[in-house]
């Protein structure tokens, strides 16, 4: 669908975040003199108008009658797509689409690498445009990494690396590539199952001419086995890691310990970044070296430094119990006081509550909605290492201080959501950061989106 196709058409769009509000401008720009409507919640409505005083501003969210009286809604991905009132509109002829969407419409023979996957993602995104400006090549980093796609309508790049969510893979394509960096747990409360989840994740594969996924995870290589053009990373054949370098076979190509990013995971984004590289036939080996200027992305492992004799960590992005696990494998062998706990949208503990039978950190922090439930599964197993709940973040810092050796580390790894205390995971964040002592202004956006 072009933009242009809605001309003349009844229109609303349905959220008023920073997606929505591209979307506005967009259709503002190809439709000027149509009036749209917008649906968002009470405190937005003054903003709202603010903004584009043409839109017919409805607060609260639309029943299945109310949008039943438009042609097309242009959704915002946090709005489930299973909500019934969107089905039994969708089923009398309303039709809905996306930023996403619109901008593959305007687009078709942008040249796209698309990643997504449930950990990983955002870095992997990142480090492919790092690589690919490396070479000279004129690329654009956008999407659910922090750039809505129809800020960039217009724009040219000669080559478009687009970070996807769950909620945006089924709006995507055509993609010269597709990447999926891993596939757990995630999102049941926007896509209603796990079983739900994994296959919207993957409808990423359905529009990708070649497609990348990691050798590591074997549910994931038997749910993409019969694509036609898939290729690998993590295995000794291409792109992994051993013994301390990132390798392309047998030749060791990059020292992980010259990666500002931390830990075994984040070599692995590497090594995808490398071989969605090489998958497109650009030259990754002489890409590599770039990595060693590559920045972290905020807010995932970030080190704030050095307060009180303390290391702060801050991995706020951490919205599952594995990436937990991740962050605390990437710390081996330090005396760490991980922070857990937030919003709780019904994820498995067990992976975690199982792990730290065997290699429990120095001290655990429970917290928010979903502390209760942690700490009872770990008191089930009689978890060996000092134990205490609290209901927000300021309380767990306090806790994280009196429990933590000079020297050691206090990390927030969250493994949920924040929306039990915070409007996103970059808001706590930079809370994080002021309660330990650090300018929350200098945890800074992320290095690269738009063009370069």
């Amino acid at each position: 669908m072009h933009i242009a196709d809605l001309r003349d058409r009844r229109v609303a769009v349905w959220g008023f975040g920073r997606e929505g509000r591209a979307a506005i401008r967009a259709l503002r720009q190809r439709c000027a003199d149509q009036r749209f409507t917008l649906f968002c919640s009470a405190v937005e409505v003054d903003a709202a108008r603010a903004f584009d005083a043409t839109l017919d501003v409805v607060a609260g969210e639309p029943d299945a009658a109310t949008l039943g009286q438009f042609d097309v809604v242009v959704k915002s991905p946090g709005i489930s797509a299973y909500k019934p009132a969107l089905l039994a509109a969708a089923a009398q002829g309303t039709r809905f689409t996306s930023g996403t969407a619109l901008w593959f419409g305007e687009n078709p023979d942008a040249r796209v690498i698309a990643v997504t996957g449930t950990k990983g993602k955002s870095t992997t995104s990142a480090l492919i445009a790092h690589l690919a400006r490396a070479l000279g090549v004129r690329t654009a980093l956008a999407g659910n990494i922090g750039l809505p796609l129809l800020e960039l309508l217009d724009q040219r790049a000669e080559l478009w690396v687009i970070e996807l969510s769950s909620f945006q893979t089924g709006e995507a394509g055509p993609l010269e590539l597709g990447v999926i960096t891993s596939l757990y747990e995630e999102h049941l409360d926007w896509h209603g199952s796990r079983e739900r989840y994994v296959s919207d994740k993957l409808r990423l594969a359905d529009v990708s001419r070649r497609l990348l996924v990691n050798a590591l995870q074997p549910a994931l290589l038997e749910r993409t086995q019969d694509h036609p053009q898939r290729l690998l990373f993590g295995q000794p054949k291409g792109w992994h890691v051993s013994d301390g370098f990132i390798c392309r076979g047998a030749q060791a190509v990059f020292p992980i310990g010259q990666l500002a990013a931390p830990g075994l995971h984040n070599a692995l984004n590497a090594c995808a970044a490398l071989a969605a590289l090489e998958a497109i036939d650009m030259d990754a080996l002489a890409a590599a070296p770039s990595l060693a200027r590559f920045r972290p992305l905020p807010h995932r492992l970030q080190p704030l430094g050095e307060r009180e004799g303390f290391d702060w960590v801050n991995d706020s992005i951490s919205t599952t119990p594995l990436a937990t696990l991740a962050a605390l494998e990437s710390l081996h062998g330090r005396a760490v006081t991980v922070l857990v706990g937030g919003h709780d949208r019904g994820l498995d503990w067990t992976p975690f509550v199982d792990a730290m039978r065997s290699a429990p950190p120095n001290a655990i922090i429970c917290m928010g909605s979903n502390g209760a439930r942690i700490e009872a599964a770990l008191c089930a197993i009689e978890v060996r290492c000092p134990m205490v709940r609290v209901d927000d973040l300021a309380s767990a810092v306090t806790e994280a201080r009196t429990r933590t050796p000079r020297d050691g580390v206090i990390l927030l790894s969250p493994g949920a959501p924040s929306f039990d205390q915070f409007k996103d995971y970059a808001e706590r964040g930079r809370r994080f950061a002021a309660l330990a002592g650090f300018d929350a202004a200098t945890i800074t956006g992320i290095d690269g989106l738009g063009i370069g």
